[in-house]
């Protein structure tokens, strides 16, 4: 199962290096737009790293292409698309709640995280706003230096821009909904 996971990943990373060297875009140019490091990038292109849906997002922007290019998955059934969307790190995992929303400005997805996990790798930081609401457990969201803690139908809303961290700090699974809007 890791091989397949492994797999996923260089698949992210060589669509977002494909797509940028054939627009000639350098990775300062996308570091410059994102706010990621060359650094952080160079190992996101490598598969070394695991990028959230708001750093796919945010990639597409800067690469001027469509905000779900990077989601979209190869897999011919539904249910390769389900476990894809499913399976993106150890702790953490989504599912769209709006498959085709690809070009709108609403996206909505079902998160869970495992018992006392936070997402690894950069802090969340795209254009927009961002909306959480806590279906079960209970999880800490830092906004910029603001740490919000939201129990069990507590929401949050603010803006995305500013970069921000989710982790779970309870000892069961959490579950939210977020909504995620990118002008």
């Amino acid at each position: 199962m890791a091989a397949k996971k492994t797999e996923k990943i260089v698949s992210v990373g060589s669509k977002i290096k494909k797509v940028r060297t054939e627009k000639n875009f350098t990775l300062e140019q996308v570091a410059n737009q994102t706010g990621f490091s060359t650094e952080y990038l160079r190992d996101l292109e490598a598969g070394n790293v695991i990028p959230p849906v708001g750093t796919l997002l945010q990639i597409a922007r800067a690469l001027e292409i469509e905000s779900g290019f990077f989601l979209k998955e190869q897999e011919s059934t539904l249910k390769d698309r389900v476990d894809a969307y499913a399976k993106r790190t150890d702790n953490y995992a989504y599912t769209t709640l709006t498959p085709g929303a690809e070009n709108k400005h609403l996206k909505a997805f079902r998160v869970t995280i495992d018992s006392m996990q936070n997402h690894k790798g950069v802090g969340y930081q795209h254009e927009g706003e961002e909306f959480v609401y806590v279906l079960g457990g209970k999880v800490e969201i830092t906004v910029g230096e603001n740490v919000n803690t939201l129990g069990e139908g507590e929401s949050l809303h603010f803006n995305s821009g500013i970069k921000h961290m989710l982790r779970n700090v309870s000892e069961e699974k959490a579950e939210l909904l977020v909504v995620i809007y990118g002008p």
